[in-house]
């Protein structure tokens, strides 16, 4: 047994262990240091071998591409998901409270299936070697780095699982501050493996006995936990198998306030720069506008969360600080709802692709006239309240629309499509089906025929003193309401 188990660390009480600078968008700059600074700051062997070295700059770099936080939030989220195939039935999202700084941390729990210490070098990995090796970390997807990175400076992870009859425990500490601070040159990334045998947790060393303890000390020194105790009382919780990670020092703002918001609402995240105040001519009217999800989803983790999914999970839930996140169809609270079909001409595959798109009246149409399109790509939100049409234009006022948009790519941050011909068709067709319902359907909601056949029934009513006339002056109430909210929430 490595004689660090046996005690603590010095934790962050015995120097430096937070960045200067956090808030993320001037959190690059980084100064590389000299030959003879970097000599006596390495704390891991390397090994004699060839691999690519890849700068700690990139972590922060590469995850600009999140310029939305709930962004990166939400590819969590998505790797949670990923695990119902392997008997996941829910990821909590919570606030913890770092022991050694008293500060808030993010954490994301599954019940899936974990990762093997293989894969836990794999989700933790940027770099790649030409030697297959345990302790080699290799070049694989980029996805944890770039959301976790997003959100804190630092992230550590703690997954269980099982493979066979093998039960192994793993720790992965990604820290940009360790970098930062050690004036790394390259990123390390020390990871701990465990293993059960006969009902007790042993140290599973596949290098030198060396290397795992420098990797332990530095966990130690730059996590939240302090001692090997601290570390194997996280997997208390995730029983006998599934995925834990625990992001910290997260990022402020400009005023020195953290980006998250936990305490303002017990039950929810709020994004604290996003929240915009509205008004309105009436207390009702502002009420409709603030309670609106295409309002909400831009602060409200909770409201982001619950469209996110376009087709509910069976048997699995998203636990939002301790309450279940209730799943929310934009096409069921649609009003008028029509179904178009577009059959998009995709050349490289010979199936004929068929995508549905509901498109109705938001159920607060005319009083409130947000509009949009909502397009997924395999069950997951990417463009929410697309504004497809001009913004002042009258024309798909209140007009509400979802589809499945299997066939064209999402972009890096999966909160926008690749801009492909295919996506400029589509934008193409939903501008037309738009128009078209608007066409035949906004005497609905109170506002003049533009069908000319509508058209000459309102005016032998109108001509008659009939309902016409009527008509005409709750289509003119309407107008005005309803460009007045749109108005507010553009």
């Amino acid at each position: 047994m490595p004689a660090a188990m046996a005690g603590g660390s010095g934790g962050m009480g015995s120097g430096p262990r937070s960045l200067d600078c956090r808030s993320f968008w001037k959190a690059g700059a980084f100064e590389a240091p000299s030959a003879a600074t970097r000599e006596s700051h390495d704390v891991l062997e390397t090994g004699d071998f060839d691999r690519a070295r890849v700068h700690p700059k990139f972590l922060h770099t590469n995850a600009t591409s999140h310029k939305w936080a709930f962004g990166a939030i939400a590819e969590l989220l998505d790797n949670a998901v990923d695990e119902i195939c392997n008997g996941a039935t829910f990821v909590k999202v919570d606030k913890s409270i770092n022991l050694k700084d008293s500060s808030p941390m993010l954490v994301f729990q599954d019940d899936g299936g974990g990762m093997d210490p293989e894969g836990v070098r794999q989700c933790m990995s940027l770099g790649f070697s030409t030697k297959k090796s345990k302790t080699t970390i290799g070049q694989y997807g980029n996805g944890f780095k770039t959301s976790t990175m997003r959100l804190g400076a630092d992230a550590i992870v703690f997954t269980r699982a099982i493979r066979g009859s093998n039960v192994t425990l793993s720790v992965g500490l990604l820290s940009y501050t360790f970098l930062r601070r050690t004036m790394k040159d390259d990123i390390v990334v020390p990871v701990l493996d465990f293993q059960i045998q006969d009902d007790h947790i042993v140290p599973l060393v596949y290098g030198s006995q060396g290397d795992w303890d420098s990797s332990l000390k530095i966990i130690l020194d730059w996590s939240p936990f302090s001692s090997m105790g601290e570390l194997l009382q996280q997997f208390k919780d995730i029983e006998s198998h599934g995925t834990k990670v625990v992001i910290y020092d997260l990022w402020m703002n400009d005023d020195g306030l953290l980006e998250l918001d936990f305490d303002d609402d017990d039950e929810d995240i709020l994004l604290r720069d996003q929240a915009k105040a509205t008004a309105g001519t009436t207390k009702i009217q502002k009420e409709i506008i603030e309670q609106h999800i295409s309002h909400r989803l831009r602060f409200s983790l909770r409201a982001y969360t619950s469209i996110l999914y376009l087709k509910k999970y069976a048997n699995f839930q998203i636990i939002l600080r301790g309450k279940v996140v209730e799943h929310i169809n934009i096409a069921h609270d649609l009003k008028f709802k029509k179904i178009f079909t577009y059959k998009p001409q995709v050349t490289h595959d010979s199936q004929v692709v068929s995508v549905k798109v509901d498109v109705g009246f938001a159920k607060e149409a005319p009083v409130l006239g947000i509009f949009g399109m909502n397009v997924y790509h395999k069950n997951r939100l990417i463009m929410p309240f697309w504004k497809v049409l001009q913004e002042g234009s009258s024309r798909g006022r209140s007009v509400v629309g979802v589809l499945e948009a299997n066939f064209i790519e999402p972009a890096h941050d999966k909160q926008d499509f690749e801009r492909t011909p295919l996506f400029i068709r589509l934008e193409t067709k939903l501008r037309q089906i738009i128009i078209e319902y608007w066409k035949n359907n906004c005497h609905l909601i109170g506002y003049q025929p533009m069908n000319p056949q509508l058209k000459t029934q309102y005016k032998a009513a109108k001509g008659s003193g009939g309902p016409g006339h009527q008509f005409q002056q709750k289509s003119s109430t309407a107008q005005r309401i309803g460009a007045y909210c749109f108005h507010l929430l553009s």
